[in-house]
């Protein structure tokens, strides 16, 4: 059951939203500050969050940005007396998934919460090129089609090109989008993402252009789009193939002149936003079919990047599986080294339908069952097994001696950078290195020969 965090300083407000909620078959937790809201988040899984935006101590705004900031993954709902449409842009600018103002009715709640969870379960934070990364010219994993993706990303994200941005679900086409905009002339401005499959086909021209104030029922404030929030940035189409047919003509519009009206409204805005938008589908079938424009394809079809699936860059799993174990470590207080070689090939062998999401969530779980520093088989969830038995290909004769190079190869790898790290944090101390490596001296000292790192 979805559990929806509930922050408000009134008590009354508290409790009807609660019955609400619960009325539509989500689980409630609530709190009456900021404060005893970051505890609830720490105890356990919250789905969303709606908060109000006046509160003693740490207000919506604040807790906006805390959550934001260490739960990214969790969308946050501000709702609020006092609308304006100053603060509707600040929060949605700060990362807010939506803004609704009271007294609101209760469809507009339900479709909110519903575009929350939708939103949350769509969301792709995997890692693929982390943006920092990027920003310094590094790359985790050094296969081909990963450097193809490194050098598009390079060669578009200081113009203003439309960038589509294919890849099924999982490979991280929204972390290439951040890392586009990062590395823009419009970084300092900002990035807004919004994610087509999440949004109410009813609901899709309020998302994107705004509304006025008394436009349709509920219309309690003028509220702006995600265009008019993406002035001088980028606007981040997620999912678009999901755009409804007849809003493609209003969006294609836009792309073309870079003006709109507001639902409910006569005033043409002009904004400057760059677009970036991403799919997991075939989006050319989709024309075929008549489900998708053809002009409005080759509107946004002017600079493809074709984030590629885990399968087909296996040369990068080592890298990333030793960035989680780093990542998990420091997340979960753990201390796994590293996975023998039977583990490691199994999981070369596997053909990850879920990409990268799924081998984070794997290794989450091994880690966690992990009763030793290095994960063995014991640790690797037996219906993985299965799944593997039934649908992976062995290595033909042919393959099998460069299969086993390549395993070399790679723990050897992992083993040189386990002892380079050992010895930086023990300072050198071979004695102290060993046994955290659980080898003995002598041993290291061989290892240290070999990797040539004596000093």
């Amino acid at each position: 059951m979805n559990k929806i965090l509930i922050v408000d300083d009134e008590l009354n407000m508290r409790l009807v939203l609660a019955a609400m909620l619960k009325k539509e078959g989500y689980g409630v937790a609530a709190a009456s500050n900021g404060s005893e809201a970051l505890q609830i988040l720490k105890s356990g899984p919250i789905a969303a969050v709606i908060t109000d935006l006046k509160m003693p101590q740490i207000d919506g705004m604040e807790l906006l940005g805390r959550v934001s900031r260490k739960y990214p993954d969790i969308p946050v709902i501000i709702i609020t007396a006092h609308g304006t449409v100053a603060t509707a842009v600040e929060a949605l600018k700060k990362g807010a998934l939506d803004y609704i103002t009271k007294p609101f009715e209760l469809e507009e709640l339900k479709n909110v919460v519903s575009k929350a969870i939708k939103t949350r379960d769509l969301k792709e934070n995997e890692l693929f090129l982390p943006p920092e990364e990027i920003e310094r010219g590094g790359i985790i994993g050094s296969s081909q089609s990963t450097m193809d993706v490194f050098h598009a990303i390079k060669r578009v994200a200081p113009t203003a090109t439309t960038v589509l941005i294919n890849g099924e679900t999982g490979t991280g086409k929204e972390l290439v989008a951040e890392a586009i905009h990062r590395n823009s002339p419009r970084k300092n401005n900002p990035l807004i993402k919004l994610n087509c499959a999440a949004i109410a086909e009813t609901l899709m021209e309020s998302e994107l252009f705004g509304y006025e104030k008394g436009a349709f029922t509920g219309a309690v404030i003028t509220k702006p789009g995600r265009f008019e929030l993406a002035h001088k940035g980028t606007l981040f189409l997620d999912e678009v193939s999901e755009i409804p047919r007849d809003m493609q003509v209003k969006l294609l519009r836009v792309l073309q002149e870079q003006e709109f009206e507001r639902v409910g409204g006569l005033k043409t805005i002009k904004v400057d936003v760059r677009i970036i938008a991403a799919t997991n589908q075939n989006l050319l079938q989709s024309v075929q079919r008549g489900e998708f424009r053809e002009d409005l394809y080759y509107r946004i079809n002017v600079f493809p990047i074709n984030v590629p699936p885990l399968r087909e860059r296996m040369n990068d799993l080592l890298p990333l599986v030793e960035f989680f174990i780093d990542k998990l470590n420091r997340k979960l207080g753990l201390a796994v080294r590293g996975m023998d070689d039977t583990v490691m090939e199994l999981l070369l062998r596997h053909s990850w339908p879920g990409n990268i999401r799924e081998l984070e969530n794997l290794m989450e779980r091994m880690m966690l069952l992990a009763k030793r520093p290095v994960i063995t088989t014991g640790e690797v969830p037996p219906e993985f097994q299965a799944n593997l038995q039934e649908n992976a290909v062995a290595p033909s004769p042919e393959d099998k001696a460069s299969f086993k190079d390549f395993m070399r190869t790679h723990m050897e790898n992992v083993e040189k950078q386990m002892i380079i790290k050992c010895l930086e944090e023990s300072g050198d101390n071979v004695t102290w290195a060993a046994k955290q490596l659980g080898i003995s001296r002598k041993g290291l000292q061989l290892k240290m020969i070999k990797y040539n790192l004596r000093k």
